[in-house]
């Protein structure tokens, strides 16, 4: 028994069923991907808090203070502090306690709250857009048993995070296709505006990126808030994003993809059908005509078109650049080391991966489906590429030193370690890149064969006809059982539609520099579909340089060394009961913003509660100072000043003016090293 080989029919339906798979397979890997990502570290992390985790005080504080590496966002909701109970104690108040580099928020604690351990759950949004979140505990006088349970889910964690990365997913590759395509079309194969695969090519990246920015902003409140998708529908949280960074990047994206839509509707209208006009007068998308009529006609047409490449090109640029704007405004180029350069920079970094892997993505399209495109074309596109892959790499090294900073951060860091992985699969691309270039190479070497004939449509009847180029003898007289066989003519119709489909794909691998090719090309768009994934996890990932200064400061207060400063000094104010001690914390002890805390005891070790207490630090070497301090009273014989700022290192002096009655009043002092 012979083995019959499949029918072109055969082949097509195996392909159509392999589709699926493949589509699932990819989304599988695209889950896992995420996934694996999942929970997003963020740019911002927390340095230090005050009361530290697991501190225990004597008294109650009277605010509860946390110290970030970046610019955060928070509200009155963000500091929360419970009691061992599991009522809330903060009064939901904010404080702003920032002060030039020193980012940090506080918030006030009610009065008289007794001993015990006490909760601080904390959530903000990082300036770079992601949520971050944490809790620690501290106790009054001693610890406790608390009710309250630290929270096991971190903003930015579970279902709704990887719903969230699986739209930022999409919205990029929505993004370079659609820049990509267009600009393949515009700069490299005009015709390709009247082909309906290019059609159907941008307008579903548009749609693409459409609904991933619209799942965006209703998942944007879930995903930094409580992590439940019913969340998403909640218009006071939705409002509450709309005044965000975020929320209004995202808006101004979907506003942006309206003028696009208007820049695919002249692309793909007027300026299509200009070249439909002149595909069909056989000059192969050229500015001109080949068809009947005088040079002032032809002139008038150039001139016409030359304005509408014009209009297109400057339209699509801005639009484009205002869509890549949305995404550097509000992520990691907007926050950190030089801004204001990092966020152009990073928007001609998102332009020259959409001209790229979108534009790839177009020639992989086109030497599919489309078996006439011009060798012209594909040499265009070969420069246009080389271009957009030097634009890549300027940018992207300037970008890798301002998100890593340093050799030790690539390596030991998670997003170092992703770069490191984005700049294999870069080379990779390139290597393969470097092959498709040998065969454009060939191909305008070469003679392409003629294809217009072969390709040629083919108009199939109900009734039972020959099909062209095809062998007369293999296809039976059956134009009488067709006729009064409905079931038999439409059997035919598909074995003819078969046919004109193998007789396609015979044109399409006619040539064999064009089939190597569309496999190089083919290998290219595999490895960059990988590529825009890691890319996209980069994006949501710590950079380098904030982890390692996050690594320095310690993640959380109980990583910050105890360095603080701790004097006592007596003092007697020559009235009644005018002796006693006063007890000095500062905390950390460093230049840069402290924490004080003063606490005057009786000579029995009682409290004391003065009538009126200062602190002033002096620097007599730099001649600073004295700079004076008003702590505010937190408890009978406690003070607590926060946001103590020493700019320099070195001895200063520590004045302490305590006064016991109306008229019996002193100052101590001591000289302590700080920094």
């Amino acid at each position: 028994m012979t083995a019959t080989a499949p029918t072109p029919s055969t082949a097509r339906v195996r392909a159509t069923a392999l589709l699926p798979r493949l589509t699932l397979v990819l989304a599988a890997l695209l889950a896992a991907f995420f996934a694996a990502a999942a929970p997003a570290s963020a740019h911002a992390a927390l340095t230090a808090s005050d009361p530290t985790d697991g501190a225990v005080v004597a008294t109650a504080p009277a605010q509860i203070t946390l110290s970030f590496s970046e610019g955060v966002a928070m509200n009155g909701d963000s500091i929360r502090v419970l009691d061992p109970q599991g009522k809330r104690v903060d009064t939901g108040e904010l404080r702003d306690l920032c002060s030039g580099s020193i980012i940090r928020y506080g918030t006030a604690l009610r009065p008289g709250l007794p001993d015990g351990t006490y909760t601080v759950a904390w959530q903000a949004i990082s300036a770079d857009s992601h949520p971050i979140s944490g809790a620690f505990t501290f106790s009054i006088g001693a610890p406790s048993e608390t009710a309250v349970s630290l929270p096991s889910r971190t903003a930015g964690d579970g279902p709704v995070a990887v719903a969230y990365g699986i739209a930022r997913y999409v919205a990029y590759a929505g993004f370079a296709v659609l820049v990509g395509a267009a600009a393949f079309i515009l700069l490299c194969w005009r015709r390709g505006a009247a082909q309906r695969s290019m059609q159907k090519l941008v307008v579903r990246a548009w749609v693409a990126l459409t609904v991933a920015t619209l799942v965006m902003l209703l998942l944007r409140n879930p995903y930094t808030g409580s992590g439940n998708f019913a969340d998403a529908f909640d218009l006071a949280g939705l409002k509450t994003v709309l005044e965000t960074k975020s929320g209004a990047s995202l808006v101004s994206r979907l506003l942006l993809l309206g003028a696009a839509a208007l820049f695919i509707t002249v692309l793909f209208g007027s300026y299509a059908r200009r070249h439909a006009s002149n595909g069909s007068n056989g000059s192969n998308g050229s500015n001109g005509s080949d068809g009947p009529g005088t040079s002032e006609v032809s002139e008038e047409d150039a001139k016409g078109e030359s304005d509408l490449v014009f209009g297109l090109g400057i339209g699509g640029t801005v639009v484009a650049g205002g869509i890549a704007a949305t995404w550097a405004l509000s992520e990691h180029a907007s926050t950190g080391i030089q801004p204001a350069l990092a966020m152009p920079v990073d928007i001609l970094h998102l332009l020259a991966v959409a001209t790229w892997l979108g534009g790839l993505t177009a020639l992989l399209v086109a030497l599919h489906k489309v078996p006439g495109i011009e060798r012209t074309a594909i040499r265009r596109f070969s420069t246009v590429a080389f271009t957009s892959v030097l634009v890549l790499a300027c940018t992207g090294t300037y970008q890798a030193w301002r998100q890593v900073g340093s050799w030790s951060a690539l390596t030991g860091t998670d997003y170092g370690r992703l770069l490191l992985i984005k700049i294999g699969l870069v080379a990779v691309v390139v290597a393969i890149a470097y092959t498709s270039r040998k065969w454009t190479s060939r191909l305008a070497e070469g003679h392409a064969p003629d294809v217009s004939r072969e390709t040629s449509p083919v108009t199939v009847t109900p009734a039972a006809t020959a099909v062209p180029d095809a062998d007369a003898s293999d296809i039976p007289d059956t134009s009488g059982t067709a006729a009064s066989d409905p079931r038999r003519a439409a059997q035919l119709a598909r074995q003819s539609d078969a046919r004109r489909t193998a007789r396609e794909k015979q044109a399409r691998d006619a040539d064999p520099d064009r089939a190597g090719l569309r496999r190089s090309v083919l290998a290219e768009a595999g490895v960059a579909v990988v590529l825009l994934a890691v890319t996209t996890i980069l994006t949501s990932t710590e950079p380098g340089r904030a982890a390692e200064l996050e690594a320095g400061r310690g993640s959380t207060a109980t990583a910050v060394p105890d360095r603080a400063v701790k004097v006592t000094l007596p003092f007697d104010t020559g009235g009644q009961n005018g002796k006693g001690s006063v007890r000095l914390q500062l905390d950390p002890g460093r230049i840069g913003a402290n924490t004080l805390h003063v606490w005057a005891e009786t000579p029995d070790g009682k409290p004391l509660d003065l009538p009126e207490l200062k602190v002033s630090f002096t620097l007599e070497a730099k001649e600073i100072g004295p700079l004076p301090v008003l702590p505010e009273r937190a408890a009978p014989g406690h003070w607590t000043a926060s946001g103590v700022q020493l700019p320099l290192a070195g001895d200063w002096r520590i004045d302490v003016t305590i006064r016991t009655s109306d008229i019996d009043q002193t100052t101590v002092q001591k000289n302590v090293k700080i920094g």
